[in-house]
């Protein structure tokens, strides 16, 4: 009999919107193998992406499974129902043995003074100075503070233990790989509120492998981060540590690790993301999310002819619905309108222009960021033409697939698991 259900040290979530790229972005963890260092490929794709392009979740499954057998990987791989809340779960038990659970909507749920107090008692340990091996300075903590964190965060604990025993009744205990994420809300949090987390979600029984909390700065689709980097990574630092104590104290799962929902190409961070694991020697789920659609678009672009006529189709109905499509995803988007290229400058772009404009190259001097995040969230207009579209890009497959595999691979994997 096998045991639980175990998430690999690195593991690198890929977003697949058209399941097409399956194959290409595993040929990225098999470079990684090549390497020496283990990388689990988890395919990751949130509800409302499936609601946008019509697909199911087992499609999902699928591409990969079929990636998996045709490539002759051997090591472990994971389906990420990614998002997922108790009304929409239940689709995806089927086809899926990762599932974030989403809960930043309930962080802030009214939950009865009681409650609050009782949890607050059951934990007299974090009152007074705290010290955290691995945190410079001692958490002082009051037992108003516990009480304040967990008024705004235990309603957003017991959704997700709602949604956990949910899964496990019908998947059963130990068959699937349970991530809480918190990342879409508007404050970070601090290692005292991550350390009051995890104890909430302890006294839970929820068995976590991965954590999103929200870091501080900023992180918009599909272009670097924006904020601190000294600061970043002071806070990592801190919540690898947290994570530590938490579990040695209240015998969380060993393996428990933070996830970073990055938006896709946070290059700047992977170098302060580096030497934070590798001082803590911890582990890291990454998710790159839309990057391999944007990159199929640039394979659309290069190849030219009915592919870049598409690619600049895409991006004039973006352009006329913008504020359509940036609604959805307002907290990470900063786009400058007076910076996006008119669609009759774009209609007269090489293929060449339109990639460069596209790829995140922040050295060259035709990258256009609001371009990139512009796109980004448009693929629901690619979903529109889902024939045509699909048509292309199978038609491209060979460019396509090239620039997916070097883009995981070498902007991503190489950087923050092996190092240059």
């Amino acid at each position: 009999m096998t045991g639980p259900l175990q998430l690999g040290k690195y593991s690198l979530g890929v977003g697949d919107r058209f399941a097409c790229q399956a194959e290409a972005q595993l040929r990225a963890c098999l470079l990684a193998a090549e390497q020496g260092v283990e990388v689990i490929p988890v395919w990751n794709k949130s509800n409302r992406e499936h609601l946008i392009v019509g697909s199911e979740p087992s499609s999902v499954h699928a591409a990969a499974a079929a990636a998996v057998e045709k490539l002759g990987w051997q090591k472990p791989w994971h389906v990420d129902a990614d998002h997922i809340r108790l009304e929409t779960v239940d689709r995806y038990l089927s086809h899926a043995d990762f599932f974030t659970i989403d809960v930043a909507d309930s962080i802030g749920k009214a939950v009865a003074d009681e409650a609050i107090k009782a949890f607050a008692g059951r934990h007299p340990e974090w009152v007074g100075d705290l010290k955290i091996p691995g945190v410079p300075d001692a958490l002082q903590i009051t037992r108003d503070d516990v009480e304040r964190v967990a008024r705004k965060y235990l309603g957003a604990v017991q959704e997700a233990e709602r949604v956990y025993r949910r899964i496990d009744a019908i998947k059963g205990e130990g068959a699937f790989i349970t991530e809480v994420s918190m990342d879409e809300t508007d404050s970070p949090q601090t290692p005292l509120e991550l350390l009051i987390i995890l104890g909430a979600l302890a006294d839970e029984r929820l068995p976590l492998q991965t954590i999103a909390p929200k870091f501080t700065g900023r992180f918009n689709k599909g272009v670097d981060y924006a904020g601190d980097l000294s600061r970043f990574e002071r806070e990592f630092g801190d919540d690898l540590a947290v994570i530590r104590f938490a579990v040695e104290q209240y015998g969380l799962p060993d393996n428990l690790k933070l996830s970073v929902h990055s938006g896709s190409d946070k290059f700047s961070i992977y170098a302060p993301i580096r030497r934070a694991l590798r001082r803590h020697n911890a582990g890291l789920h990454l998710k790159t999310a839309g990057t391999t659609w944007l990159e199929e678009l640039i394979g659309l672009a290069e190849a030219g002819g009915d592919g870049l006529a598409l690619a600049k189709e895409i991006y004039a109905e973006a352009l006329e619905h913008l504020e359509e499509l940036c609604a959805p995803y307002a907290a990470v988007v900063a786009i400058d309108p007076a910076k996006l290229p008119e669609a009759a400058s774009v209609s007269s772009w090489t293929g060449e222009q339109f990639a460069a404009a596209l790829r995140h190259d922040p050295q060259s001097k035709d990258f256009n960021p609001h371009l990139r995040q512009l796109i980004h969230v448009a693929y629901k207009i690619a979903a529109r033409e889902r024939d045509r579209y699909l048509r292309l890009v199978r038609v491209n497959h060979e460019i396509i697939a090239r620039n997916v595999t070097h883009n995981l691979f070498e902007r991503h994997v190489r950087p923050l698991f092996i190092g240059t």
